[in-house]
């Protein structure tokens, strides 16, 4: 299915060192900030207090967020759970009675401010999430990355060839990088859902640098009068319809998660956002150049013929 065909090839690979100039001071910057600012971790990695409650009717989120910004919590979510009745609030601890396991000191002060600004809730449940328990989701959630990293790089390079696989994870690296240094200069909230986004993002930007390069190989083997960079540029354009209709079909539904999702969904929805576009861009304008200057060739998807053996004849037998 393709929505245009552009006949003439659009020629990428001339401006290729362009692209990875521009991509080299965006992953800089982007590696500056996560130095200087760090990440804006949420209560799920540095500790805090879970507090679910529960209406008569659909909660009001935006009353409860007021209620609590009111009673000067700063860094807290508030999302349903399970229905719109439900509500589930996640913040800091606050006042040193609440350093330990019980959750009865939160769950007063948070009642108290939902009391004056949002009333109708009942205590469903509470607990504590330790700055322990939060390290261990941080140190699980970088395992997860390098685990799909490297689960990538393998798939890749037996599927294509290690140049291939090394310009594809250098580029989706990029991505990654790219979105949490968003996070670090915004200083937007990094939560679990955020990490889900940034492993999605991974695998969706691999995806679209696998249709290239399978483009890329079947080139290679039809077209034996192309150079590489003209492989490269024939690839690019031939499939760009297809990332048109991908891409823009996603993008369509994390923007409705965007507009329509609420706070839950906000930062969740941004991170794929910022990953689908610079995931587009390196897929195509990082992943090509940097697997053209490592060397890619048509020799590397054709196999050798084989020398003809002097003592067999045409048909086979021995002479």
């Amino acid at each position: 299915m393709e929505f245009f065909r552009i006949r003439k090839d659009i020629p990428f690979m001339r401006h290729a060192l362009v692209f990875n100039v521009i991509s080299l001071i965006t992953f800089v910057l982007a590696v500056f900030f996560l130095a200087t600012n760090g990440l804006n971790l949420s209560v799920e990695f540095t500790g805090g207090a879970l507090i679910q409650v529960r209406y008569e009717e659909a909660a009001d989120l935006e009353k409860v967020r007021g209620a609590l910004e009111k009673a000067s919590y700063t860094d807290f979510t508030v999302q349903n759970f399970g229905s719109s009745r439900d509500v589930l609030i996640r913040i800091p601890i606050r006042g040193t009675e609440g350093g330990g396991t019980d959750v009865s000191p939160q769950k007063d002060l948070v009642m108290e401010a939902l009391a004056a600004g949002a009333p109708g809730a009942s205590f469903s449940r509470g607990e504590i999430v330790g700055p322990a328990v939060g390290k261990e989701l941080a140190e699980k959630g970088g395992t997860a990355l390098l685990v799909v990293v490297a689960g990538i790089m393998i798939y890749l390079a037996f599927r294509f060839e290690w140049r291939y696989a090394l310009s594809t994870i250098l580029a989706n690296l990029h991505d990654i990088v790219i979105i949490l240094g968003f996070f670090a200069f915004f200083r937007w909230e990094f939560s679990l859902s955020v990490l889900a986004a940034v492993l999605a993002v991974l695998g969706y930007s691999v995806n679209e640098s696998v249709v290239v390069f399978d483009r890329v190989r079947e080139t290679f083997r039809k077209a034996r009068n192309m150079t590489t960079p003209q492989v490269l540029d024939h690839a690019i354009t031939s499939t760009i319809s297809r990332t048109v209709i991908t891409h823009g079909s996603t993008q369509v539904m994390v923007l409705s998660m965007f507009i329509f999702g609420g706070e839950a969904l906000h930062n969740f929805s941004l991170a794929l956002t910022i990953g689908i576009c610079f995931g587009i861009y390196s897929s195509v304008l990082v992943a090509s150049p940097v697997a053209m200057w490592l060397g890619i060739s048509r020799e590397q998807f054709i196999k050798p013929a084989k020398a003809k053996d002097p003592n067999v004849n045409d048909d086979g037998a021995c002479v």
